[in-house]
């Protein structure tokens, strides 16, 4: 992992090594850590914000699935299972990450760079929750679910973490793809197959998140030109990064739309698709808008597009599941 190809665009003299980083990034754990701080160092590994995000895009799926509340005691075992997934693949990616996450400011408190947890430990701790999850999908769900899980964090690890992130600027782009699975994992809970309407899940978030992503690049541009990975943003000028993420944007606003039909949705989820998507488009031509102007990172307030993002993911979501409830 440490003999890497120099990312286009990023001056050799922007990587840090090992040996040039500042001492004062690399915080050894107090002698007198106690449980409860070795229990939030582990629980910091699973990433649990990002954890939130993907178990919103699973469960809608369920209901959509079911036409209605789907079986409670089915929702639990898919829900857990697939929390379990992602903390093991996030866990995996602390550890293989733990160099960049010691160079950049957003990422050097991590259990990784602080050395709570030996990474031997950690490995251990994500293999568990991998095979947990597999076990609670297989026997709460269906096998199929369990392989869906499985091949997400496959390829989150292997394609995305140890392959394209430090290799290409489309890292994002098709390394997304890992975060897509959850609502074909909650679809092939109910049903056991797979039909279109979670395949329209799977492209919206697909197309999601890489302006979510490029945004959150944007505010933290120098950590990841200092860390050797070469985000979008940094080895592209602001107003051709602008631009793609205003495309990708309205793509997904139009992806969304299929649902409707697709579906057979009510009007709530084509009424919140569009009005979240109205404003999630807006949020991309003002980054776009203040890019022209010749405005810095900071000035672009990149942020503000990342959080309505959330915002936007969330809403469509939590419509797509209280729509078959109403109609």
């Amino acid at each position: 992992m440490s003999c890497r190809r120099q990312p286009p665009g990023t001056r050799k003299d922007h990587v840090t090594t090992h040996q040039q980083r500042p001492a004062a990034s690399v915080v050894h754990p107090a002698v007198s850590a106690t449980w409860r701080d070795v229990a939030r160092a582990y629980v910091a590994l699973t990433k649990p914000r990002i954890i939130e995000l993907l178990l919103v895009t699973t469960l809608p799926a369920m209901f959509l699935a079911a036409g209605g509340l789907p079986p409670l005691a089915l929702a639990g075992w898919t829900m857990l299972g697939g929390l379990f997934a992602a903390a093991s693949a996030n866990t995996f990616n602390c550890v293989i990450d733990r160099d960049i996450d010691e160079v950049m400011r957003r990422t050097r408190r991590r259990p990784m760079p602080r050395h709570q947890v030996p990474p031997a430990h950690a490995i251990t701790f994500g293999a568990l929750l991998g095979v947990a999850a597999t076990l609670v999908l297989g026997w709460g769900a269906n096998w199929l679910s369990a392989l869906l899980a499985l091949g997400a964090n496959a390829f989150y690890v292997f394609v995305y973490t140890m392959w394209l992130k430090r290799r290409t600027s489309l890292n994002i782009v098709w390394g997304g793809i890992a975060g897509c699975f959850p609502p074909l994992i909650g679809w092939t809970a109910v049903t056991g197959s797979v039909d279109w309407p979670p395949l329209i899940l799977f492209a919206i978030v697909f197309f999601w998140t890489p302006p979510h992503t490029w945004a959150l690049a944007f505010r933290y541009k120098d950590d990841y030109a200092a860390a050797g990975v070469p985000m979008l943003p940094v080895v592209m000028d602001r107003v051709g990064v602008a631009r793609r993420m205003l495309a990708y944007s309205v793509v997904t606003v139009l992806v969304s739309l299929t649902l409707w039909p697709v579906a057979h949705t009510g009007w709530l989820y084509p009424a919140v698709a569009l009005a979240t998507g109205v404003v999630l488009v807006w949020q991309a031509v003002g980054l776009l808008r203040r890019a022209r102007a010749g405005l810095d990172e900071v000035a672009m307030q990149p942020m503000r597009l990342f959080h309505w993002s959330n915002s936007y993911l969330a809403l469509v979501f939590i419509a797509a599941a209280i729509d078959p409830l109403l109609f």
